[in-house]
């Protein structure tokens, strides 16, 4: 289940970056709000943070933000990385803990990409997830 939701995470997230207008990575709703790109930087993080539990060896980093296509590709390479690792067995903490930490922090991170996406007047279209081949 746990690699199933990676996989969902990885389609809503596509759905959510999909056709974005480029300047939509830095734009910001608020003074204090993270702008798209720092929110996916983080979750690339999370990803990382996630793959450093299931090797036994936590480690968090904090990443400066990449220019848009290079943080979408280090998200998808680090979500990669991790389901990787899930798919190889024998983890060093509990599944469930990986869920509820990481995993659905991104997944409310991905939430929060499509609602800025509908501030910045550009919203996702809508999508039927359950009948979605993921």
């Amino acid at each position: 289940m746990l690699r199933h939701t990676l996989a969902t995470l990885a389609y809503r997230l596509e759905k959510a970056l999909r056709d974005a207008p480029s300047e939509f990575a830095t734009f910001r709703a608020s003074e204090s709000s993270r702008t798209p790109v720092e929110i996916l930087a983080h979750m690339g993080d999370l990803m990382d943070w996630a793959l450093s539990h299931a090797n036994g060896a936590e480690r968090w980093n904090d990443s400066t933000p990449l220019a848009w296509p290079a943080e979408v590709e280090r998200f998808h390479a680090a979500l990669r990385a991790f389901d990787d690792r899930l798919a190889a067995g024998g983890i060093s903490c509990d599944e469930n803990r990986l869920f509820q930490g990481p995993v659905a922090d991104a997944l409310t991170h991905t939430g929060q990409i499509a609602f800025l996406r509908r501030m910045y007047r550009s919203p996702v279209p809508p999508k039927n997830y359950f009948r979605a081949e993921i």
